[in-house]
């Protein structure tokens, strides 16, 4: 994708003018983003999908009733959603993008962004009326309007409080600043904490949120220190018994307050997590590939017709996340040494996706043994 060529998408603005005025900064509304917009997927189809184990589906209802709001998940008969003239609800169907390749490729528009950063494509289908409250979210988001009409309120909510009580986070006491109804090819982009309510205006309402991956420090702390930790114990079994060092304490006096950690040990264990994360290259792997592992509920289908030889094309499966960095290439939560030629062409495809006959000639046999491994895993594709 050329980063300084203006597109549709973003209202005239190349990828590079809408990160530099936009991004994280303040909300775009663009007009006519997707052009004569047609939902590749109908709500026979989003219905279905929601009836299934493997997809993360929730139900939201406006209610007489108090608390208001209720909150089911999925998976979902038909017999359990609404009939779309009922009024008021609103069906969640998350990460459809991993279930169907048109709307994969409109996720895929989307990435003058890293692949680091992108998540996956919400579908938010509503009847007249339908809506999930006034929220915020901790990410990036674009609201691409796929089908029917829905009035979108925004506004900076730097002190809000959520409602007491609810099985949804809403925002208690939403004061929008502005408001638009977003018609089919309409898109709104907004940055995180920016406060919002969508409510369907007319029903038969399709919203496609394009959200973005925010992980929270903490957790993804806590997630590298646990492969990094991994990866050493593996390291460590690998070696003769004996070589790694034990805590030992030649010098300890008897003790009147048995219950007391001794500081030796103390300094012990800093040292211990000192050394596991002393490797940059440790930290780096570690985040390739929890930045790659697939999502729980994501399944890759085995595949052993793989042609053996004179591939024409290779395409990375639309559930693959891929990316590199300077030392490593990284595929599905698993990691990989590559250098020379074989990295060039490793991250080639991790960019485009795919690769042609002349591309494929160029891999070294081991490479090209490494490729076979994932198509017959299910991670891509050769024909």
């Amino acid at each position: 994708m050329d980063i300084r060529t203006p597109l549709a998408l973003l209202g005239g603005l190349s990828p590079q003018q809408f990160m530099r005025r936009h991004w994280q900064k303040k909300p775009l509304l663009v007009r006519a983003a997707v052009p004569n917009m047609v939902p590749p997927i109908p709500r026979s189809q989003l219905f279905d999908l929601a009836g299934q184990e493997s997809v993360e589906s929730r139900l939201v209802r406006r209610t007489s009733a108090a608390p208001g709001w209720s909150l089911r998940h999925g998976p979902f008969t038909r017999r359990q959603l609404p009939s779309p003239s009922q009024a008021a609800w609103t069906l969640l169907v998350q990460g459809v993008d991993l279930h169907d390749d048109r709307v994969h490729q409109i996720l895929r528009q989307f990435r003058f962004l890293p692949d680091a950063r992108l998540d996956d494509l919400m579908i938010s289908y509503a009847s007249d009326q339908g809506s999930v409250g006034p929220h915020f979210d901790s990410y990036d988001v674009f609201l691409l309007q796929a089908s029917g009409r829905r009035r979108w309120s925004i506004g900076r909510q730097p002190h809000a409080r959520l409602v007491e009580g609810l099985p949804l986070k809403i925002i208690d006491g939403f004061e929008p600043e502005e408001s638009f109804v977003l018609e089919p090819g309409d898109m709104l982009y907004l940055p995180p904490r920016y406060a919002h309510d969508g409510i369907a205006e007319g029903g038969d309402c399709m919203t496609y949120s394009i959200g973005l991956r925010s992980p929270a420090r903490a957790a993804l702390g806590a997630d590298l220190l646990a492969r990094v930790a991994e990866a050493q114990a593996d390291e460590l079994s690998d070696r003769a018994p004996g070589t790694d060092a034990h805590y030992r304490d030649p010098a300890q006096a008897a003790v009147e307050n048995p219950g007391a950690i001794p500081p030796a040990l103390q300094a012990f264990a800093r040292e211990a997590i000192a050394r596991a994360l002393r490797d940059p290259l440790a930290i780096d792997r570690a985040l390739g590939e929890s930045m790659t592992e697939p999502k729980p509920d994501v399944w890759f289908d085995l595949n052993d017709t793989v042609p053996d030889t004179g591939w024409q094309h290779l395409t990375l499966d639309r559930r693959t996340r891929m990316l590199y960095d300077e030392r490593h290439v990284y595929i599905n939560g698993e990691s990989f040494r590559a250098g020379g030629r074989d990295a060039t062409l490793m991250r080639r495809l991790a960019d485009q996706r795919e690769l042609d006959a002349r591309q494929l000639s160029a891999v070294s046999e081991e490479a090209l043994e490494l490729l076979r491994d994932w198509c017959d895993a299910g991670w891509a594709h050769a024909r």
